[in-house]
């Protein structure tokens, strides 16, 4: 039960991240899209995202052969629920042992993912493999997408707030299933160049007076009108067919700077405060746009391009994998968490790191 007062400044005590087993190198999917999609691979500019994304290599749930065969909407979350347990299972085991706290310790667990279903959600099969806490509060949150990593810290900061001493929060993708095999439309195609598989899981809690890996001071959601169609999931027999509007980096432009100064301002901040950007790369015109309106040095999203680089997009996980990114360069100062997701709404949480 919650003890702590409503004064206690969140902090995150600990940060794992981690991918499924199968490592495929961006030039060999980029061939299986070819054969996948003949037709769309015709078009030059088309088939050039592969290369623009400016991705080395991506993790998938299953072997790259799977994908290269139909399967069902049922088959494909049966593999969402096997793999998403395994993975969520393994980081955590680390995270709290990271964390020095005990699994009956967690007084609350916040679940994030929107790539496959399950009822019973997911994180009451975890408290069961995992021994948690039986009277720990749950929060599943579904329909996130990108946005989720951000808002899930940001709800996981609110539980500690109201008292909750050990808040675990898991963000767990698996976006290579949401690959359509009959979908021959350019959002799919592109998909296929950008997105990719891995979770992360963070302990969040009151600072004990060590300051954490990072604190956690503020944040603030912001849902633009009319935009429901930006990005999202039409679902359909044969699996979640993604959908999104190439306009995106032109409402990153359009929008960003208003709405992080408006951020800021709630909590007496100003953009010459921050040192350090954690920004989830939705794809290269995404970060380009980001650091175009805040008129931002090259090498501050270094993190976010490198992640990029790395991993693909993961959706919700990968603004948490930037963040680790960046604590290894041991950050001083403050930051701003950023991911913009389905709504269409743009996340941010107002980070502090004390050396």
């Amino acid at each position: 039960m919650p003890v702590s007062s409503s004064h206690t400044s969140p902090v995150v005590r600990a940060l794992v991240t981690g991918h499924p087993a199968h490592c495929v190198p961006q030039t060999q999917l980029r061939d299986a899209a070819v054969q996948l999609f003949p037709r769309l691979a015709a078009h030059p500019k088309l088939l050039e995202v592969f290369e623009n994304a400016q991705i080395q290599r991506r993790f998938l749930a299953r072997p790259l052969e799977w994908y290269m065969e139909p399967h069902s909407f049922a088959d494909k979350n049966a593999v969402y629920v096997e793999e998403t347990l395994r993975l969520s299972e393994q980081l955590t085991r680390t995270a709290l042992a990271q964390a020095g706290a005990a699994p009956e310790d967690v007084d609350a667990v916040v679940f994030v993912s929107s790539t496959g279903i399950s009822t019973p959600s997911l994180e009451s099969m975890l408290m069961e493999r995992l021994g948690l806490n039986r009277q720990a509060v749950r929060l599943p949150l579904w329909g996130l997408g990108c946005a989720g990593g951000a808002q899930g810290l940001a709800r996981a900061a609110d539980l500690v707030r109201a008292g909750y001493q050990n808040v675990l929060l898991i963000a767990a993708e698996l976006c290579s299933l949401t690959l359509v095999k009959s979908d021959e439309s350019s959002s799919n195609f592109v998909g296929s160049a950008l997105f990719a598989d891995g979770a992360a899981a963070l302990v969040v809690g009151p600072d004990d007076g060590t300051g954490g890996l990072v604190r956690l001071s503020g944040h603030r959601s912001t849902l633009l009108p009319d935009s429901g169609d930006v990005m999202g999931w039409d679902v359909m027999d044969d699996g979640l067919k993604v959908r999104f509007r190439q306009s995106i980096p032109e409402l990153v432009s359009g929008m960003m700077r208003q709405n992080v100064e408006e951020t800021l301002a709630a909590s007496d901040w100003t953009l010459e405060d921050l040192q350090h950007y954690v920004v989830h790369p939705g794809g290269v015109k995404v970060l380009d746009a980001y650091q175009e309106a805040l008129s931002l040095d090259p090498q501050a999203l270094a993190a976010s391009r490198q992640v990029l680089h790395c991993n693909g997009n993961m959706s919700s996980p990968t603004v948490l994998f930037v963040l680790e990114e960046l604590l290894k360069h041991a950050p001083e100062g403050k930051g701003l968490l950023s991911a913009m997701g389905p709504g269409f709404c743009a996340e941010h949480v107002l980070l502090e790191f004390v050396a």
